[in-house]
């Protein structure tokens, strides 16, 4: 029997340049790309029975030319860059990654987390310019610096990720609420309170969204749910950009309402040169690097394997149309 024709449209965030798609190969006839632009879809879909992306738009438009699809893979736990309703209509299945990656975008949380409250970047950048060797102390304090036990993290979204960062918050010593929209209030689960939302505002003092982006969640950090934050709050985003207002968080940093912002994303990526976080004070973006060590790389690759053969087998997993 025929081996299925398999693309992989943008293959290049999740192989880099040190993995490879060898294990697929062995389940379907493999043509991988490391980018595909929109007007490209087609010309290198056509025939395939089998897709995988990471954020390649898949909508009506590509779905009324791809008249082999069966199966979508995407390379990504979110799945807002393919229209699911298209693909039910047309009998496409569409499986995507959970999990993969809830290791590293939480060690990804406290990178932000701890470059704020150790300022170790601005400290050794001082200790390069010869401060500390000219200083009259033992220690150089050019920054303030702060202790995290004690202090109430307030984590917005309470998945795989959501619970690392609890784990991890409370060997600090931290304080843990969280919201989900599947939670109880006043209940607790392993030292973690779960409360409504106004209370995660009004009680942290980080704010970690670490939850999916659709209707209830579009840009649910704006300027009225700030207004109700603590002065100084640390916001960290790890999810998707458009949980943020982009321009509500940019004039609270610089007013001091908000202290820091750590944001791994942004509504638009790569971001425009006008987007005003770029500039904004006490503002540090990674460029959506938390889910991209080579562990975590390593596992998308082989749930996806996974999820293609489960589906040629007939036994579908982690479906999500």
């Amino acid at each position: 029997m025929s081996k299925p024709k398999i693309v992989v449209l943008d293959s290049y965030t999740t192989t880099m340049n040190d993995l490879s798609w060898n294990e697929l190969s062995s389940i379907g006839d493999v043509i991988s790309y490391p980018r595909t632009s929109r007007s490209q879809i087609k010309e290198r879909a056509d025939g395939a029975e089998i897709l995988l992306v990471n954020k390649v738009p898949l909508f009506e438009p590509e779905f009324e030319i791809l008249h082999s699809l069966k199966y979508i893979g995407i390379l990504a736990t979110g799945y807002n860059n393919v229209d699911l309703g298209c693909a039910r209509k047309r009998g496409v299945t569409v499986c995507n990654v959970p999990s993969y990656g809830t290791d590293s975008v939480a060690q990804n949380v406290f990178a932000h987390i701890l470059g704020f409250a150790n300022e170790l970047g601005v400290h050794a950048a001082a200790v390069k310019r010869g401060e500390w060797c000219s200083s009259p102390d033992v220690n150089l304090c050019v920054a303030a610096t702060r202790e995290l036990a004690g202090l109430v993290i307030g984590i917005v979204g309470y998945g795989a990720i959501g619970s690392k960062v609890a784990e991890i918050a409370k060997a600090f010593g931290m304080q843990v609420i969280a919201y989900g929209p599947h939670r109880l209030p006043h209940t607790s689960e392993n030292g973690t309170s779960f409360v409504p939302l106004d209370e995660i505002w009004e009680k942290s003092d980080i704010v970690s969204l670490n939850c999916p982006l659709n209707p209830d969640t579009h840009e649910i950090v704006n300027a009225k749910s700030i207004s109700m934050m603590k002065r100084g709050v640390w916001i960290i985003n790890t999810g998707r950009g458009g949980l943020v207002n982009e321009r509500d968080l940019a004039e609270a940093l610089e007013s001091g309402r908000v202290g820091a912002a750590g944001l791994d994303v942004l509504s638009i990526e790569p971001p425009t040169q006008d987007n005003p976080l770029l500039a904004a004070k006490n503002c540090r973006i990674s460029p959506h690097i938390a889910w991209t060590t080579q562990s975590a790389r390593r596992r998308l690759i082989d749930i996806a394997t996974q999820n293609v053969s489960a589906f040629l087998a007939g036994n579908p997993i982690n479906v999500v149309s």
